[in-house]
């Protein structure tokens, strides 16, 4: 990943409320001296008979409706504008919305997608299909998810690495997270920090190991695992402080080493796989998703391509009105 040179924020509502991720999106623009944009998926479907019934044409009610919604991104622009951000805007119909702004991304050449996080805990996210989950499994694109609302200060950034380069990831991946990581708490004017989770004892061992053959067994991996782990910091310059070696499994581990190092923003790679392969290696991102309580960014492999289309799909259209809908919203 090269410096930031242009930031996307997708905005899922435009009700008003505070939205944290237009404001952290804002801080990182600053601190990199980007140009930002504001980009909110049309996603609702048009109904044709309500469109008849109001006389009106479905060409003249997409205009009418993503006018609407350009009016309310450049209201939250201006404020961005008067703290001297450069700032864009864009809405389009397209769908689904992860889709949607993952071609916006890629449309306009931005270098990191920040996006708020779906509140609550994701329930099978394999069936689901939660925008934010999908958004991290299918952009190639570096995704910052933004949990807590409190702005950046004094920005601690933890990067979760692996060096033994466990579930297939690949060689270059830790190397991407470590320079990300580092351009951020530059960038930032953090301090950078840095976790591993390593097993103490292997999978399977016989039953009838004595005390101390299982005691110099743990020293051992305990003196591996550091070992790969000084290696793989050494190019960032992470201070042994700010080193987190433990031995849980990385869920937990990632877990305390926000906790012990305050961090804003832990930063992580991802890997994008299929079918029931893909359920078990993503369930370790999904529930640090939920777990942690400050924002994630999510890398991926420098090879990695995404299957979304570039095309947009344009608004979505269905015959008639379910029972209970209430018009149209912007979501």
């Amino acid at each position: 990943m090269p410096a930031i040179r242009r930031i996307l924020v997708a905005v899922k509502e435009l009700n008003g409320k505070p939205l944290p991720a237009v404001l952290k999106g804002a801080q990182l623009a600053r601190a990199y001296g980007a140009p930002l944009e504001l980009f909110h998926g049309l996603t609702t479907p048009l109904y044709t008979d309500t469109v008849m019934a109001r006389q009106q044409g479905l060409v003249s009610l997409e205009h009418e409706m993503r006018q609407k919604a350009l009016r309310r991104l450049e209201a939250i622009a201006d404020r961005l504008r008067a703290h001297s951000i450069k700032v864009t805007v864009s809405a389009e119909w397209d769908y689904p919305a992860h889709e949607a702004i993952i071609r916006r991304a890629h449309a306009i050449k931005a270098d990191l997608i920040v996006a708020s996080l779906h509140a609550g805990r994701h329930r099978m996210p394999w069936l689901l299909r939660l925008t934010d989950w999908e958004l991290v499994r299918q952009s190639p694109i570096p995704v910052l998810l933004v949990k807590n609302p409190h702005p950046y200060r004094r920005t601690a950034i933890l990067a979760a690495i692996d060096p033994t380069h466990a579930h297939e990831k690949p060689l270059q991946l830790d190397k991407e997270i470590l320079r990300v990581a580092k351009t951020l708490s530059s960038a930032m004017s953090g301090s950078l920090h840095a976790v591993h989770a390593y097993l103490r004892l292997p999978a399977l061992f016989p039953e009838s190991i004595t005390a101390a053959t299982l005691e110099a067994m743990q020293e051992d991996a305990e003196r591996s695992a550091r070992a790969r782990f000084s290696r793989a910091v050494r190019p960032a310059r992470i201070a042994r402080s700010r080193q987190y070696l433990i031995a849980r499994q990385p869920i937990d581990a990632i877990a305390e080493a926000s906790r012990q190092s305050r961090c804003a923003i832990v930063v992580m790679g991802a890997i994008a796989r299929s079918g029931y392969k893909r359920l078990l290696i993503g369930n370790t991102a999904e529930r640090i998703l939920d777990d942690l309580t400050c924002d994630i960014m999510v890398v991926k492999p420098a090879k990695f391509r995404s299957d979304v289309p570039r095309a947009l799909r344009g608004a979505r259209q269905r015959m008639s009105v379910p029972a209970g809908a209430l018009g149209y919203s912007f979501g």
